[in-house]
C-alpha cells in the first residue's frame, strides 16, 4: 500500500471522526471512507485504519470499535444529547409492559409501578412482571420475578444501573432499558457490564414515547433471588400482578 494512498484514507477518517463527536462505529467509518471516494478499496481502507488510534494523537477509541476525537465533550466525555422534558420516564412504564409481555414475552403478566412503592432505599422497579406456566403448557414451571428500571434520563446511566443490579436481590431476571440517544460508548460500556452481570439491556427512542422502537441487545441470565426479599416485595402488589 502507498503511503500516500493510507495518509489520503487516515485524513479521510479523521475528518469524518470529527464529524461525529459522540464517535462512530468501525463499520460505519469503513464505509462512509469508501463512499466519499471510491478509488479506495475496502481492503486497502482496513488496513488504513489499523492502529489509527495509536498512530494519530487526536483519535481516540474509548471502547471496543467506537472511533472519536479526543476532548469531544468536557474532560474528554461525550455530552449526550439533551431529551425533550415532556417525554418522562413514565410514560415509557406501560409500552414496555407490554413490550415485555407480548413482544418478547419473557413475562405472563407485567405492570408499570415505580415511585416509591416498595418503601424502602433499595428502589421500587419502573416495571415488574411474572413469569409463570400457562395453562396449556405440559411441563409446568416455578414462578419467575422480572424487574426493569427505565432511565430517560442519560445523565443517570451508573444510578440505573445500580438499581437494575439492585432487583437481582428479589428478581430471577433483571433489565436495564436506556436511551438509545446515550452517548455510544456509555452504551457499549453498559453493554458489557450487562454481559458481565446478567442483567438485559435494552435500548429505546426516549423521544418518542408513542412509538419508543425497544431493542434488546442483551438478553437477561437467570439468578437465584432471595426468596425472603422476594416474598416481601411481592406482598407489597400481590393484588396487581398476582390476581
Amino acid at each position: 500500500m502507498g503511503k500516500s494512498k493510507k495518509s489520503r484514507i487516515r485524513k479521510e477518517a479523521v475528518r469524518i471522526i470529527a464529524e461525529h463527536p459522540e464517535g462512530i462505529r468501525y463499520s460505519d467509518l469503513r464505509r462512509q471512507i469508501h463512499e466519499a471516494d471510491r478509488s479506495f478499496n475496502m481492503n486497502t481502507i482496513t488496513g488504513s485504519l489499523h492502529d489509527i488510534d495509536v498512530d494519530i494523537a487526536e483519535v481516540e477509541k474509548p471502547s471496543r470499535g467506537l472511533y472519536r476525537i479526543k476532548g469531544a465533550g468536557p474532560n474528554g466525555d461525550v455530552v449526550a444529547p439533551p431529551i425533550p422534558v415532556a417525554a418522562t420516564e413514565r410514560k415509557f412504564y406501560s409500552p414496555f409492559a407490554d413490550w415485555l409481555e407480548n413482544d418478547v414475552e419473557d413475562v405472563t403478566k407485567a405492570i408499570p409501578l415505580g415511585g416509591s412503592r416498595f418503601k424502602d432505599k433499595w428502589g421500587t422497579p419502573d416495571v415488574i412482571g411474572k413469569r409463570d406456566s400457562r395453562p396449556s403448557d405440559i411441563v409446568k414451571q416455578p414462578i419467575e420475578i422480572v424487574s426493569a428500571e427505565i432511565k430517560s434520563d442519560t445523565n443517570q446511566l451508573i444510578t440505573a444501573f445500580g438499581q437494575a443490579c439492585a432487583y437481582c436481590l428479589f428478581s430471577h431476571r433483571s433489565y436495564l432499558v436506556v436511551p438509545t440517544q446515550a452517548a455510544k460508548d456509555e452504551l457499549s460500556r453498559l453493554d458489557s457490564l450487562c454481559q458481565v452481570f446478567g442483567l438485559g439491556f435494552v435500548l429505546f427512542d426516549a423521544k418518542s414515547p408513542d412509538d419508543p422502537k425497544f431493542e434488546i441487545r442483551v438478553r437477561p441470565r437467570r439468578q437465584d433471588p432471595d426468596m425472603y426479599y422476594t416474598n416481601k416485595y411481592m406482598r407489597e402488589i400481590e393484588s396487581e400482578l398476582f390476581r
